[in-house]
C-alpha cells in the first residue's frame, strides 16, 4: 500500500478534480501491475494497472489507495474492471466521500465475490488526498501557506527590499511545492511589489502549469505585467471587489485590457474594510474544480486566511537572520486579542535545505 501512494503522489497538481489514487497488483509475492492516476485525471489508477498486468491480472491482490470509482462518467467504473480481470482480493487505504461512490465500489466488489480489506495506512492516504477529500466535504480547496522569512518572522526590509532572503535550495523547493498544486494564489500588493510569475522553473517540471490566481480589490494590476502578459500560456484568474466597475471615475477599459490578455476576471464581496471575502474566493476555486491551493503572500492575504481559520497547512522557511522590526511582518494584524483566538498548528517536520529550514504544519483540530 505504501508504494500505492508513492505511485498516487506522481498525480499531486496534474489530476484535479479527480483524486490522486495508485494502484499496485500482487499475485505470488510480486508485483504484476501498477498505476496511478494519469494528468487530467483519467485513465485512473486501477486501469492503468490493469493494462500493465494483463492475464496475471488474475488472482492477484490490488492494493488501491482510494475506493475504486463505482459510477459511469467519462470512464467505464473501475470496480468493474477490477470484477472483469479477475481480481481475487482488493485492499483499500481508505473510502471515497463522494456521493457517486460512498461505499458503493467496496459494496460491488463484495457482491461479486472479491475479498475486500479496508483502511491499510488510513492516515497517510487521508493526508495524499486531503484537497481533494477538502473540496468534497467543504466544497473549497485545502490552503497551503508558504512563507519565507529571517528568523524574526520579516519578508522584506522597511524599504520593501525581499530578494532574495532565503537561499537557492529552499527557493527550488518552493518551486516543487507550486508543481504539486492545482493553483498558486498572492495578493495585489505582492504582484505589483515583487512580480512574480508563479510558474515552476525545475528541470523536468516545466510542463506544470498551476492556475495563478491574484486577489487586486482595486484593479491595480496593469496588462503590462507578467502575470497578464503570459496569461494566454498559464492559466491566470484575477478576483476584484464586486462592484468596482459601476464607480464613477474607475478605468473599466483596465479590465478589457487584461482580459484581452487572457485574464479570467471575477467580482466577489468585501468586508468593511474592502478585503475581498476571502471565504467566497475559496468557495468559488472549489466550483472551479481546485482541490490544492498553495499561497505565497503577502501579510494582509495572509492575515485575513488566519482570521478566517482557512489556513490548513503552513510550509515556513526560514532563513538564518535577522531583519528587525523595522521590516515587513510575513502576516499582517489579524484583530487578536486573546492568546485563546491563535491560529493554532502541529508541527509534521523539520528538513535543513541548504543555509534554510523548513518546517511544515497541519491546523490543529
Amino acid at each position: 500500500m505504501r508504494a500505492a501512494l508513492t505511485l498516487a503522489h506522481r498525480g499531486l497538481g496534474r489530476v484535479a478534480p479527480n483524486p490522486a489514487v495508485g494502484c499496485v497488483l500482487v499475485k505470488g509475492g510480486r508485483v504484476v501491475g501498477r498505476g496511478w492516476t494519469q494528468p487530467g485525471g483519467r485513465p485512473h489508477a486501477e486501469t492503468e494497472a490493469l493494462d500493465r498486468a494483463g492475464d496475471r491480472a488474475r488472482g492477484a491482490t490490488a492494493y488501491v489507495s482510494l475506493e475504486p470509482c463505482s459510477h459511469h462518467g467519462r470512464t467505464p467504473p473501475c470496480v468493474e474492471a477490477l470484477i472483469a480481470a479477475g481480481v481475487a482480493r482488493c485492499a483499500v487505504a481508505l473510502g471515497d466521500p463522494d456521493d457517486r461512490v460512498a461505499g458503493r465500489g467496496l459494496a460491488r466488489l463484495r457482491e461479486a465475490g472479491v475479498g475486500v480489506a479496508e483502511g491499510l495506512l488510513a492516515d497517510e492516504a487521508e493526508e495524499l488526498n486531503a484537497g481533494f477529500l477538502m473540496r468534497v466535504r467543504e466544497g473549497r480547496p485545502l490552503v497551503t501557506l508558504k512563507l519565507a522569512t529571517s528568523l524574526d518572522g520579516r519578508i522584506a526590509t522597511g524599504t520593501g527590499e525581499s530578494r532574495w532572503i532565503t537561499g537557492e535550495a529552499a527557493r527550488a523547493h518552493g518551486h516543487l511545492l507550486r508543481a504539486i498544486h492545482d493553483a498558486v494564489m498572492v495578493g495585489g500588493g505582492t504582484a505589483l511589489a515583487d512580480d512574480p510569475r508563479l510558474d515552476v522553473r525545475l528541470p523536468g517540471l516545466e510542463d506544470r502549469a498551476p492556475l495563478r490566481i491574484v486577489l487586486d480589490g482595486g484593479l491595480r494590476l496593469p496588462a503590462t505585467h507578467d502575470l497578464a502578459a503570459r496569461a494566454g500560456s498559464q492559466p491566470t484568474l484575477l478576483f476584484t471587489r464586486a462592484g468596482l466597475f459601476t464607480r464613477a471615475g474607475h478605468p473599466a477599459e483596465r479590465r478589457q485590457a487584461l482580459e484581452d490578455k487572457g485574464v479570467e476576471v471575477l467580482e466577489v464581496e468585501t468586508d468593511g474594510e474592502d478585503m475581498l471575502l476571502v471565504a467566497d474566493v475559496l468557495q468559488a476555486l472549489g466550483q472551479r474544480a481546485v482541490t490544492r491551493l498553495l499561497v505565497e503572500g503577502g501579510g494582509r492575504l495572509a492575515a485575513s486566511l488566519f482570521q478566517a481559520e482557512l489556513v490548513d497547512r503552513l510550509v515556513w522557511f526560514h532563513a538564518p537572520s535577522v531583519i528587525g522590526g523595522d521590516g515587513v511582518a510575513a502576516v499582517g494584524g489579524f484583530g487578536l486579542e486573546r492568546l485563546a483566538g491563535m491560529s493554532c498548528f502541529q508541527r509534521r517536520s523539520a528538513l535543513p535545505i541548504g543555509a534554510d529550514l523548513v518546517e511544515t504544519y497541519a491546523r490543529a483540530r
